[in-house]
């Protein structure tokens, strides 16, 4: 799979939440909630095929990482995170 599909959800320092391509300078959205950046983010890998979604939160750190069907995960979760 293209990485190019790859997405990331971070938090900006003006507070807003951005979604963006990781292998993109801007992002391709920005939300005031991280739960929108997300919705947003998961409907554009659902339009181009699938891929990887990164969320980090407030502190910048990854807090989850999800295969947006129809993605193919060579190791997929065994836990029930949503």
């Amino acid at each position: 799979m293209s990485k190019g599909n790859d997405r990331m959800i971070s938090k900006r320092p003006d507070g807003a939440w951005e979604n963006k391509r990781n292998d993109a300078q801007r992002a391709s959205s920005v939300h005031g909630t991280q739960k929108e950046a997300i919705d947003a983010a998961k409907e554009m890998l659902i339009n181009q095929g699938g891929g990887e979604l990164t969320t980090k939160g407030v502190d910048g750190k990854i807090r989850s990482k999800d295969t947006i069907a129809p993605g193919n995960d060579p190791i997929p979760p065994r836990d029930t995170e949503h």
